[in-house]
């Protein structure tokens, strides 16, 4: 299989993990201190990495520390719509988000070409994707907050995205891009958590250990999968396949969670998975 061929593969194999491992911290009461043990997991698995690997090009490093400063944001906002919010609603909705964004920014100002297959095809992705986000009605005002927070987390993945679509492509080592990123990022949440907590975050973090090294470990995996892909593929075509991960998360959701799936949630994710076909077939991936 062609680096370009396994581009859809990757892309579906990092939303399972990423799925999974949002699974895995769901239902956590402190989820700071879950979050942080998922930082402190990437950032010891990029130091690492950082070893191993050839240094990005000096041209890759401005796209790293914009998206190192994005994606400690988008944890910020995450950690905040889980706090605020449930999570069958916060995680679809963030999501969601990003593939409409990062199609309309690829074709708009990076100059990226958007066939009408792929627009179409991200088209039923993403209103399958807003689908999944609703099945449980329209929210009230008090979730509004919660809302916000979600979509602003969207915006983030929509952004640091498209940074570093376009950062690991200058970058000569898409493995070595892939440490630092999360080399760099990963010390931030720890840092502002114990800013929070003080020392009384480490008994918090003792019982939570396991789930949290292994969230942190599959957030790695399946980060660095997009990347790799996106050093191969179309942004905008990665960005909706990669949200499938909603699919997944329901289903993990109903299988090991017993939360009710419903006729609402199965047709959207139907829809989904037809937008998925529509970009199969029109080579968007």
């Amino acid at each position: 299989m062609t680096g370009a061929a396994a581009v859809p593969a990757v892309v579906l194999a990092s939303a399972v993990l990423h799925a999974t491992w949002n699974g895995l911290t769901h239902g956590l009461r402190d989820k700071l201190a879950g979050f942080t043990l998922i930082s402190l997991a990437s950032a010891g698995c990029g130091a690492v990495l950082v070893c191993l690997a050839p240094l990005p090009d000096p041209r890759a490093w401005p796209y790293l520390a914009c998206s190192a400063a994005l994606q400690v944001a988008y944890q910020l906002l995450l950690l905040r719509s889980y706090q605020l919010g449930d999570f069958g609603q916060m995680y679809p909705t963030a999501r969601g988000t990003s593939p409409v964004v990062v199609a309309v920014v690829s074709a708009t100002f990076l100059g990226h070409s958007l066939p009408v297959g792929q627009a179409v095809g991200i088209g039923v992705v993403s209103c399958g994707l807003a689908a999944l986000a609703f099945a449980d009605g329209i929210p009230g005002r008090a979730q509004l907050p919660a809302l916000a927070a979600a979509v602003g987390t969207g915006m983030m993945i929509a952004s640091y995205t498209l940074v570093d679509g376009s950062g690991v492509r200058v970058s000569g080592s898409v493995l070595g891009y892939i440490a630092w990123l999360f080399l760099c990022q990963g010390l931030v949440l720890p840092v502002i958590a114990w800013a929070r907590r003080g020392p009384d975050l480490l008994a918090a973090l003792r019982p939570l250990y396991g789930r949290g090294l292994a969230g942190g470990l599959l957030s790695l995996l399946a980060y660095g999968l997009v990347v790799w892909a996106q050093s191969r593929g179309d942004l905008a075509t990665i960005a909706a396949l990669r949200e499938t991960s909603i699919v997944f998360g329901a289903l993990i959701g109903a299988v090991v969670f017993r939360e009710r799936l419903g006729h609402r949630r199965i047709a959207a994710s139907a829809a989904v998975l037809a937008g998925i076909a529509v970009l199969q077939f029109t080579g968007g991936a």
